[in-house]
């Protein structure tokens, strides 16, 4: 089996799909790509059993065959290789594969084809369109609040759910939620998906910029994203995902409206004197002005600083960690946010103070709970 392809061309493609490979003990057949050659198109597929890529292109080639190509080898010499084409020939009987591409050769040995575990094929699907950029602003809204904690299954995924009248993301690690709501994505049927981490960080790296639609095909086990020549193919987690609405406080009259930079550069500069473990920092309100201070007993570390900001409600004092306020902040967009409050151990909501049309975020973070109230 022999083909012709530029270097360039071949190395976008490897590392499209690359991150489904598994450097996997176990099974060292996942560390290759699987190359198949059919009229003139390579088909390349990575997997790690959970997620699994497959990207196509365009080559020269007069036969048909297929090899499991060493991933980490192949990309490393791709990536020292100036843009030439690059031939491939491979023995079918030995699996042994020789690249020439100027006047170098280089030679590898590959496994066999069949060992490669099969890319799974979503069966009778259900579907539903978005657009790449929907898409790709609901994994970066969410993916940082999802849990790491593996005993909780559910929540290291994001939650989708698919309505006739919008589309919601959620995710949650217990101390944080978000949830972002598009009414411009929706499906004829309702679903609920739990998205793995791995496939939702592999999306956000390989969506394209520009606005193509992204075809979402699911059933109860697997999902399934293709757009332009790339298609990824993930497990979803089988589990019930918490019942997140009933979190979410739906009365909170005290309402503070600031400037998101100003806020998440004063976070950031007061959490430098906060204990290291809790990272807790003091929020008081008082008629217009917001009184953020943080303090470290253990080294006589403090900081205080004083914004101002436009308040509705009655004066108080809240603690939450700023570390999981910073990553708020910084996970939003538009200029101004508003943290909306009812008592001081009740769960504050922070919102963008102006929302886009079809969209709706909202972040929740639990307070943490303040020692001598001073």
């Amino acid at each position: 089996m022999r083909f012709i392809v530029s270097t360039s061309t071949l190395l976008k493609q490897l590392l499209a799909v690359n991150g489904a490979s598994s450097s996997s003990t176990v099974l060292p057949i996942l560390e290759n790509f699987l190359f198949e050659i059919k009229e003139n198109i390579l088909t390349i597929s990575a997997t790690d059993l959970q997620t699994s890529m497959i990207t196509s292109l365009q080559v020269e080639s007069k036969e048909e065959g297929k090899v499991a190509v060493p991933a980490k080898i192949l990309i490393e010499i791709l990536k020292t290789l100036p843009d030439q084409p690059i031939a491939f020939s491979v023995d079918i009987d030995t699996y042994a594969i020789e690249i020439s591409a100027g006047d170098g050769k280089y030679k590898l040995s590959g496994e066999n084809a069949d060992d490669f575990p099969k890319i799974p094929v979503v069966e009778n699907p259900s579907a539903v369109a978005m657009p790449a950029s929907v898409l790709l602003e609901a994994v970066n809204k969410t993916i940082f609040a999802v849990s790491n904690d593996e005993l909780r299954p559910a929540m290291t995924g994001v939650l989708c759910q698919l309505t006739p009248q919008n589309t919601t993301f959620v995710s949650t690690d217990a101390h944080k939620l978000v949830r972002y709501r598009r009414s411009d994505v929706r499906s004829e049927a309702s679903a609920s998906l739990i998205l793995p981490k791995k496939a939702l960080t592999l999306l956000k790296n390989s969506l394209p910029a520009d606005d193509v639609s992204v075809s979402v095909e699911y059933n109860n086990t697997s999902a399934f994203f293709r757009f332009g020549n790339i298609s990824l193919i993930c497990r979803l987690i089988d589990e019930r995902y918490p019942d997140y609405e009933a979190v979410i406080p739906q009365v909170n009259p005290n309402k503070l409206t600031i400037d998101r930079s100003v806020l998440l550069n004063t976070l950031r500069r007061v959490v430098i004197f906060a204990n290291k473990t809790t990272h807790q920092v003091r929020l008081k309100i008082t008629g217009s002005e917001l009184y953020i201070s943080s303090e470290d007993l253990d080294f006589s570390n403090e900081a205080h600083e004083r914004l101002s900001c436009q308040y509705e409600g009655e004066d108080m004092e809240i603690g939450f960690n700023a570390k999981f306020l910073i990553e708020m902040l910084n996970n939003m967009d538009g200029e101004e946010v508003v943290l909306e409050m009812s008592t001081p151990n009740r769960a504050g909501l922070l919102l963008p103070a102006l929302q886009e049309d079809g969209e709706s975020l909202l972040m929740l973070v639990m307070p943490v709970m303040l020692n001598n109230m001073g």
